[in-house]
């Protein structure tokens, strides 16, 4: 896949820039490799960092579909923490948290009022962030008009994607980082169930 995106972009570099965790050692037949559905999982929170993670997991998985005719399915997930103190504020931060009694409202926005604002007002609840967070993320994926997926979960930032990436037998996790040093890095582990992508850095060049 990102041999591909190499080609494309032209840059011979990408590969080292964005694996930050490599793909674990798997046993397959090959039957079983042709006929599995991957499944690309994003960790999103609407930053512009997270965007463009979202970007490449959709690029990534349209050049997929075209050269393999797999089916290809990309994932955003938003985690809300139980603390709501963020570690890790370059790929996933949040607003102090207030309620969470609340129920998630119905939210009639428009995409370019969205992708302009995305600082949110601080009434807005934790769940009604979240609800507009993961909205901004399905109308994204109507461009993808692939299959797409959305997952609200609940607790450590690290655990939850873990959870989502075994559940859905992930083959790959898209961060919003460019180094292999963030802390996020360290707190999934370098025993992770799938390979972890992150940004490459030559994209701010």
């Amino acid at each position: 896949m990102l041999a591909r995106l190499q080609s494309a972009t032209g840059r011979d570099d990408l590969i080292e820039q964005m694996v930050l965790v490599p793909e674990p050692k798997k046993h397959f037949s090959k039957e079983a490799q042709k006929a599995k559905a991957v499944n690309l999982i994003v960790a999103y929170d609407a930053s512009p960092n997270s965007h463009t993670a979202l970007d490449i997991a959709f690029w990534i998985a349209h050049q997929t579909r075209l050269a393999t005719n797999a089916e290809v399915t990309v994932q955003a997930v938003y985690v809300i923490e139980d603390n709501q103190s963020s570690q890790y504020p370059n790929i996933l931060s949040f607003p102090q948290q207030t309620s969470l009694e609340c129920q998630i409202s119905e939210v009639s926005k428009s995409v370019t009022q969205v992708l302009t604002q995305p600082k949110l007002q601080t009434v807005v609840t934790p769940l009604q962030q979240a609800d507009i967070i993961l909205w901004q993320a399905r109308s994204l994926a109507e461009e993808w008009q692939g299959s797409f997926k959305s997952h609200l979960r609940f607790g450590s930032i690290s655990t939850e994607l873990r959870k989502v990436v075994e559940s859905e037998a992930a083959d790959i996790l898209f961060l919003g980082c460019q180094s292999v040093n963030h802390p996020m890095i360290e707190a999934l582990g370098y025993n992770f169930p799938c390979a972890v992508l992150g940004i490459p850095s030559c994209i701010d060049e």
